[in-house]
């Protein structure tokens, strides 16, 4: 896809992985607190950054998200080594970490923001996604899967509170491990 040179927040995400061998992945599952800890704890993830990506504006603040005139999606930008985690190993979690029936809302949080997503980097992670998308379809049955999959737009970092918010403490000061293989409850708070 050719960069939109009008309007930058339109092109494909340009980043590269920090070192050969690894790849990144985005993820919308809602708030993306407690599914960046979640990744976090993932053997074989080696980096996470929370941010907003799909929209229309350049540079969007969280305030500005929030207002919910953007169309971003609050997502993880997931680097990896498929060497130790496949990407099936991460489509796996982030199906695990949220309701991909729920349109625009995971539990009390709602709006476009919290929509599910998965954002691929190239066509063989937009294989498998669609491939995993089908899988958890036929386990959900009649429950109908709204989760988008589309190519991965300019990722925005978040502010920096924001980064590894529940290790550092969340609003409460309780940290909690992104120790690799961390199996305690997650718990999101403000």
């Amino acid at each position: 896809m050719a960069a939109n040179s009008s309007n930058p927040s339109l092109d494909r995400d340009p980043a590269r992985p920090e070192h050969p061998g690894l790849e990144l992945a985005q993820f919308g599952a809602g708030c993306f607190w407690g599914v960046e800890l979640a990744f976090q704890r993932l053997p074989g993830v080696v980096k996470t950054e929370v941010g907003y990506s799909q929209g229309h504006v350049p540079d969007p603040t969280y305030k500005l998200v929030c207002s919910g005139k953007t169309n971003h999606v609050e997502v993880v930008r997931v680097q990896f080594d498929p060497n130790v985690c496949p990407y099936s190993n991460v489509l796996s979690l982030f199906w695990s970490r949220h309701d991909p029936t729920s349109l625009n809302r995971q539990g009390g949080d709602v709006g476009t923001q919290y929509r599910s997503g998965i954002y691929y980097y190239n066509e063989e992670q937009e294989s498998l996604a669609n491939k995993s998308l089908e899988a958890k379809q036929r386990e959900l049955n009649d429950k109908k899967i709204v989760t988008e999959i589309l190519p991965a737009k300019r990722f925005y970092r978040a502010e920096e509170y924001h980064q590894q918010y529940l290790e550092k403490g969340g609003g409460r000061g309780l940290k909690q491990s992104a120790e690799k293989g961390c199996t305690d409850p997650i718990r999101c708070y403000g």
